[in-house]
Protein backbone atom coordinates (compact mmCIF):
# COMPACT_ATOMS: atom_id res chain seq x y z
CA UNK A 1 0.00 0.00 0.00
CA UNK A 2 1.37 3.87 -1.20
CA UNK A 3 0.78 6.31 1.67
CA UNK A 4 1.45 10.37 1.87
CA UNK A 5 3.55 9.48 4.83
CA UNK A 6 5.61 6.74 3.04
CA UNK A 7 6.06 9.64 0.44
CA UNK A 8 6.74 12.26 3.07
CA UNK A 9 9.37 10.03 4.85
CA UNK A 10 11.07 9.34 0.99
CA UNK A 11 11.07 13.08 0.38
CA UNK A 12 13.36 13.54 3.71
CA UNK A 13 15.52 10.26 3.04
CA UNK A 14 16.74 11.48 -0.89
CA UNK A 15 16.67 14.76 -0.06
CA UNK A 16 20.84 14.49 -0.06
CA UNK A 17 20.99 12.63 -2.93
CA UNK A 18 18.91 14.65 -5.53
CA UNK A 19 17.95 18.24 -7.16
CA UNK A 20 14.45 19.72 -6.89
CA UNK A 21 13.81 20.45 -9.91
CA UNK A 22 12.38 23.83 -11.05
CA UNK A 23 8.96 24.60 -12.30
CA UNK A 24 8.98 27.14 -14.62
CA UNK A 25 6.04 29.72 -16.18
CA UNK A 26 6.49 29.23 -20.03
CA UNK A 27 4.13 32.33 -21.19
CA UNK A 28 5.47 31.54 -24.68
CA UNK A 29 3.37 28.15 -25.03
CA UNK A 30 0.08 29.37 -23.59
CA UNK A 31 -1.96 30.76 -26.83
CA UNK A 32 -0.41 27.54 -28.68
CA UNK A 33 -1.36 25.16 -25.23
CA UNK A 34 -4.93 27.26 -24.56
CA UNK A 35 -4.02 27.68 -20.83
CA UNK A 36 -1.04 29.18 -18.26
CA UNK A 37 1.71 26.93 -19.13
CA UNK A 38 3.99 25.22 -16.38
CA UNK A 39 6.44 22.67 -16.80
CA UNK A 40 7.86 20.90 -13.78
CA UNK A 41 11.79 19.83 -14.88
CA UNK A 42 12.49 16.30 -14.03
CA UNK A 43 14.97 16.35 -17.27
CA UNK A 44 17.05 18.92 -15.26
CA UNK A 45 17.24 16.07 -12.48
CA UNK A 46 20.53 14.19 -11.20
CA UNK A 47 20.70 11.20 -14.32
CA UNK A 48 18.60 13.93 -16.11
CA UNK A 49 15.26 11.70 -15.49
CA UNK A 50 13.20 11.54 -12.69
CA UNK A 51 13.53 7.80 -11.66
CA UNK A 52 16.55 8.81 -9.65
CA UNK A 53 13.71 9.91 -6.89
CA UNK A 54 12.25 6.27 -7.14
CA UNK A 55 15.57 4.30 -7.59
CA UNK A 56 17.57 5.89 -4.65
CA UNK A 57 14.63 5.78 -1.75
CA UNK A 58 14.26 2.22 -2.84
CA UNK A 59 17.54 1.35 -2.45
CA UNK A 60 17.73 3.32 0.78
CA UNK A 61 15.02 1.09 2.05
CA UNK A 62 17.43 -2.09 1.34
CA UNK A 63 18.69 -4.00 4.92
CA UNK A 64 22.51 -4.24 4.93
CA UNK A 65 22.28 -7.81 4.06
CA UNK A 66 20.92 -6.86 1.02
CA UNK A 67 22.79 -4.20 -0.31
CA UNK A 68 26.09 -6.11 0.28
CA UNK A 69 24.57 -8.96 -2.32
CA UNK A 70 23.78 -5.87 -5.04
CA UNK A 71 20.85 -5.00 -7.12
CA UNK A 72 20.23 -5.72 -10.35
CA UNK A 73 17.01 -4.42 -12.51
CA UNK A 74 15.54 -4.00 -16.45
CA UNK A 75 15.01 -1.24 -17.87
CA UNK A 76 14.47 1.11 -21.12
CA UNK A 77 17.11 3.43 -19.98
CA UNK A 78 16.22 5.84 -17.61
CA UNK A 79 15.90 3.93 -14.29
CA UNK A 80 18.87 1.88 -15.39
CA UNK A 81 20.73 4.87 -15.55
CA UNK A 82 19.15 6.00 -11.85
CA UNK A 83 19.62 2.53 -10.71
CA UNK A 84 23.54 2.77 -11.31
CA UNK A 85 24.11 6.50 -10.23
CA UNK A 86 22.28 5.24 -6.87
CA UNK A 87 24.31 2.19 -6.20
CA UNK A 88 27.48 4.32 -7.18
CA UNK A 89 26.90 6.60 -4.53
CA UNK A 90 26.00 3.89 -2.38
CA UNK A 91 29.29 1.86 -2.95
CA UNK A 92 27.23 -1.06 -4.50
CA UNK A 93 27.55 -3.35 -7.61
CA UNK A 94 24.84 -2.88 -9.99
CA UNK A 95 23.75 -4.92 -13.28
CA UNK A 96 20.88 -3.33 -15.51
CA UNK A 97 19.00 -5.52 -18.07
CA UNK A 98 18.35 -3.41 -21.24
CA UNK A 99 16.43 -3.87 -24.42
CA UNK A 100 18.49 -4.34 -27.56
CA UNK A 101 16.57 -1.20 -29.19
CA UNK A 102 18.17 1.22 -26.03
CA UNK A 103 19.19 4.07 -27.58
CA UNK A 104 22.72 4.95 -27.23
CA UNK A 105 22.64 7.91 -25.26
CA UNK A 106 21.00 6.11 -22.32
CA UNK A 107 23.58 3.24 -22.96
CA UNK A 108 26.69 5.33 -22.28
CA UNK A 109 24.81 7.29 -19.62
CA UNK A 110 24.37 3.83 -17.27
CA UNK A 111 27.63 2.37 -18.37
CA UNK A 112 29.15 5.38 -16.94
CA UNK A 113 28.15 4.78 -13.32
CA UNK A 114 29.99 1.33 -13.79
CA UNK A 115 27.05 -0.89 -13.36
CA UNK A 116 26.80 -4.33 -15.56
CA UNK A 117 25.04 -4.19 -18.54
CA UNK A 118 23.10 -7.44 -19.85
CA UNK A 119 21.42 -6.97 -23.60
CA UNK A 120 17.39 -8.62 -23.89
CA UNK A 121 14.32 -8.42 -26.17
CA UNK A 122 12.33 -5.74 -25.47
CA UNK A 123 9.40 -8.24 -24.00
CA UNK A 124 11.97 -10.49 -22.19
CA UNK A 125 14.08 -8.22 -19.98
CA UNK A 126 12.24 -8.28 -17.04
CA UNK A 127 12.32 -12.36 -17.02
CA UNK A 128 16.22 -12.49 -17.78
CA UNK A 129 16.77 -9.83 -15.11
CA UNK A 130 14.79 -11.82 -12.29
CA UNK A 131 16.42 -14.89 -13.75
CA UNK A 132 19.59 -13.52 -13.00
CA UNK A 133 18.60 -11.92 -9.07
CA UNK A 134 17.64 -15.50 -8.35
CA UNK A 135 21.03 -17.29 -9.97
CA UNK A 136 23.11 -14.26 -7.98
CA UNK A 137 20.55 -14.25 -5.01
CA UNK A 138 21.03 -10.10 -5.46
CA UNK A 139 17.85 -7.58 -5.05
CA UNK A 140 15.59 -6.90 -7.66
CA UNK A 141 14.81 -3.06 -8.32
CA UNK A 142 11.66 -2.88 -10.47
CA UNK A 143 11.00 0.01 -12.38
CA UNK A 144 7.24 1.30 -11.33
CA UNK A 145 5.83 -2.06 -9.75
CA UNK A 146 6.95 -1.15 -5.68
CA UNK A 147 5.73 1.45 -3.24
CA UNK A 148 9.25 2.88 -2.54
CA UNK A 149 9.96 3.27 -5.98
CA UNK A 150 5.88 4.93 -6.21
CA UNK A 151 6.89 6.50 -3.35
CA UNK A 152 10.36 8.16 -3.99
CA UNK A 153 8.31 9.08 -7.55
CA UNK A 154 5.70 10.86 -5.68
CA UNK A 155 8.10 13.57 -3.82
CA UNK A 156 7.54 15.23 -7.08
CA UNK A 157 3.80 15.73 -6.11
CA UNK A 158 5.15 17.67 -2.51
CA UNK A 159 7.55 19.96 -4.74
CA UNK A 160 4.78 21.16 -6.94
CA UNK A 161 2.68 22.06 -4.47
CA UNK A 162 5.18 23.63 -2.64
CA UNK A 163 6.04 25.97 -6.02
CA UNK A 164 2.65 26.40 -7.08
CA UNK A 165 -0.07 25.35 -4.27
CA UNK A 166 -2.79 26.68 -6.73
CA UNK A 167 -1.94 24.48 -9.44
CA UNK A 168 -5.60 23.28 -11.37
CA UNK A 169 -4.21 20.52 -13.22
CA UNK A 170 -1.07 17.86 -13.81
CA UNK A 171 -0.64 16.35 -17.23
CA UNK A 172 1.99 13.13 -17.08
CA UNK A 173 3.07 10.50 -18.68
CA UNK A 174 2.40 7.37 -18.21
CA UNK A 175 4.79 3.85 -18.89
CA UNK A 176 3.95 1.45 -15.84
CA UNK A 177 2.33 3.34 -13.70
CA UNK A 178 5.44 4.61 -11.06
CA UNK A 179 5.65 8.25 -11.72
CA UNK A 180 1.76 8.81 -12.40
CA UNK A 181 0.73 6.44 -8.99
CA UNK A 182 3.26 8.16 -6.95
CA UNK A 183 2.35 11.81 -8.11
CA UNK A 184 -1.36 11.33 -7.79
CA UNK A 185 -1.33 10.09 -4.65
CA UNK A 186 0.77 12.75 -3.11
CA UNK A 187 -1.38 15.18 -4.76
CA UNK A 188 -4.93 13.91 -4.23
CA UNK A 189 -4.00 13.96 -0.82
CA UNK A 190 -3.12 17.34 -0.15
CA UNK A 191 -5.64 18.46 -2.48
CA UNK A 192 -8.62 16.06 -4.18
CA UNK A 193 -9.83 18.97 -6.74
CA UNK A 194 -6.49 18.93 -8.89
CA UNK A 195 -7.10 17.23 -11.63
CA UNK A 196 -4.91 13.97 -12.80
CA UNK A 197 -4.37 13.66 -16.53
CA UNK A 198 -2.19 10.52 -17.38
CA UNK A 199 -0.80 10.73 -21.18
CA UNK A 200 0.29 7.47 -23.20
CA UNK A 201 1.19 6.55 -26.38
CA UNK A 202 -1.47 5.38 -29.43
CA UNK A 203 0.92 2.59 -29.85
CA UNK A 204 1.60 1.39 -26.43
CA UNK A 205 -1.78 2.18 -24.68
CA UNK A 206 -1.93 -0.27 -21.80
CA UNK A 207 -3.93 1.55 -19.41
CA UNK A 208 -6.45 3.16 -21.58
CA UNK A 209 -7.02 -0.86 -22.85
CA UNK A 210 -6.76 -1.88 -19.25
CA UNK A 211 -9.12 0.92 -17.93
CA UNK A 212 -11.77 -0.36 -21.02
CA UNK A 213 -11.17 -4.01 -19.79
CA UNK A 214 -11.81 -3.20 -15.89
CA UNK A 215 -8.37 -5.17 -15.33
CA UNK A 216 -4.65 -5.51 -16.33
CA UNK A 217 -4.63 -6.00 -20.54
CA UNK A 218 -0.97 -6.94 -21.65
CA UNK A 219 0.03 -5.70 -25.22
CA UNK A 220 1.55 -7.73 -27.95
CA UNK A 221 5.08 -7.99 -27.99
CA UNK A 222 5.70 -6.13 -30.95
CA UNK A 223 4.30 -2.83 -29.70
CA UNK A 224 6.69 -0.14 -29.64
CA UNK A 225 6.72 4.04 -29.77
CA UNK A 226 8.93 6.35 -30.34
CA UNK A 227 8.36 7.58 -26.47
CA UNK A 228 10.81 4.68 -25.88
CA UNK A 229 10.41 5.57 -22.43
CA UNK A 230 6.43 4.62 -22.07
CA UNK A 231 7.06 1.16 -23.99
CA UNK A 232 5.70 -1.21 -20.99
CA UNK A 233 3.51 -3.63 -22.46
CA UNK A 234 1.28 -4.38 -19.33
CA UNK A 235 0.31 -1.78 -16.03
CA UNK A 236 2.51 -2.68 -12.97
CA UNK A 237 -0.07 -4.88 -10.59
CA UNK A 238 0.75 -2.42 -7.58
CA UNK A 239 0.44 0.77 -9.85
CA UNK A 240 -3.11 0.14 -11.48
CA UNK A 241 -5.53 0.00 -8.21
CA UNK A 242 -3.64 3.83 -7.47
CA UNK A 243 -3.93 4.96 -10.58
CA UNK A 244 -7.49 3.87 -11.29
CA UNK A 245 -8.36 5.56 -8.30
CA UNK A 246 -6.43 8.92 -8.46
CA UNK A 247 -6.33 9.59 -12.18
CA UNK A 248 -9.29 12.04 -13.16
CA UNK A 249 -8.35 10.81 -17.49
CA UNK A 250 -6.04 9.17 -19.64
CA UNK A 251 -5.19 10.38 -23.54
CA UNK A 252 -3.47 8.86 -26.14
CA UNK A 253 -1.08 10.75 -28.48
CA UNK A 254 0.08 9.41 -32.38
CA UNK A 255 3.86 9.06 -32.87
CA UNK A 256 3.28 12.31 -34.88
CA UNK A 257 2.43 14.88 -32.06
CA UNK A 258 4.51 13.46 -29.53
CA UNK A 259 7.67 14.51 -31.59
CA UNK A 260 5.91 17.64 -32.43
CA UNK A 261 5.38 18.22 -29.22
CA UNK A 262 9.16 17.36 -28.46
CA UNK A 263 10.33 19.38 -31.15
CA UNK A 264 7.69 22.31 -29.48
CA UNK A 265 9.22 22.46 -26.08
CA UNK A 266 13.13 22.75 -27.90
CA UNK A 267 11.98 25.33 -30.53
CA UNK A 268 9.35 27.66 -28.65
CA UNK A 269 10.12 26.78 -24.99
CA UNK A 270 13.80 26.52 -25.11
CA UNK A 271 13.91 23.56 -22.86
CA UNK A 272 15.03 19.76 -24.54
CA UNK A 273 12.89 17.29 -23.69
CA UNK A 274 12.92 13.57 -24.58
CA UNK A 275 10.19 11.92 -26.53
CA UNK A 276 8.48 10.33 -23.76
CA UNK A 277 8.23 14.31 -21.86
CA UNK A 278 6.91 15.05 -25.47
CA UNK A 279 3.91 12.84 -24.29
CA UNK A 280 2.27 15.45 -22.29
CA UNK A 281 2.62 18.43 -25.29
CA UNK A 282 1.71 16.16 -28.18
CA UNK A 283 -2.11 15.49 -26.30
CA UNK A 284 -2.97 19.14 -26.77
CA UNK A 285 -1.03 19.58 -30.41
CA UNK A 286 -3.34 16.53 -31.02
CA UNK A 287 -6.59 18.01 -29.37
CA UNK A 288 -6.75 15.16 -26.96
CA UNK A 289 -6.93 17.74 -24.04
CA UNK A 290 -8.39 21.43 -23.67
CA UNK A 291 -7.85 23.98 -21.09
CA UNK A 292 -9.63 27.23 -20.51
CA UNK A 293 -7.04 30.73 -20.95
CA UNK A 294 -6.75 31.08 -17.27
CA UNK A 295 -6.21 27.40 -16.21
CA UNK A 296 -2.99 26.32 -14.06
CA UNK A 297 -1.74 23.41 -15.94
CA UNK A 298 1.49 21.65 -14.62
CA UNK A 299 3.17 19.42 -17.63
CA UNK A 300 5.68 17.03 -15.96
CA UNK A 301 8.78 16.98 -18.37
CA UNK A 302 9.90 13.29 -17.30
CA UNK A 303 13.43 13.29 -18.70
CA UNK A 304 15.94 14.77 -20.94
CA UNK A 305 18.07 11.93 -22.20
CA UNK A 306 17.67 12.11 -25.66
CA UNK A 307 20.68 12.60 -28.53
CA UNK A 308 20.21 15.95 -31.07
CA UNK A 309 21.90 13.85 -34.22
CA UNK A 310 19.00 12.92 -36.29
CA UNK A 311 16.14 14.78 -34.37
CA UNK A 312 16.46 18.61 -35.41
Amino acid sequence: MLTIDMICQAKDRIAPYIYETPLLRIPVLDDQLGCQVYVKCENMQKTNAFKLRGAINRLLTLSKEDLAKGVITASSGNHGKATAYAAKCLGLKACVVVPNTIPKIKLDGIRGYDAEVIFAIPSERTAVAKSIRDERECTFISPYDDYEIMAGQGTIGLEIMEQLSDVDTLVIPIGGGGLIGGISTSIKEMNPNIRVIGVEPTNTCRYTKSFAAGKRVKLSSDSTSVADGAGTLIPGERNFPIVQKNVDEIVTVDEEYILKGTKLMLNSGKILIETTSGLVIGAVLQSKLKFHSEEKVVFLLSGGNIAMDGFI
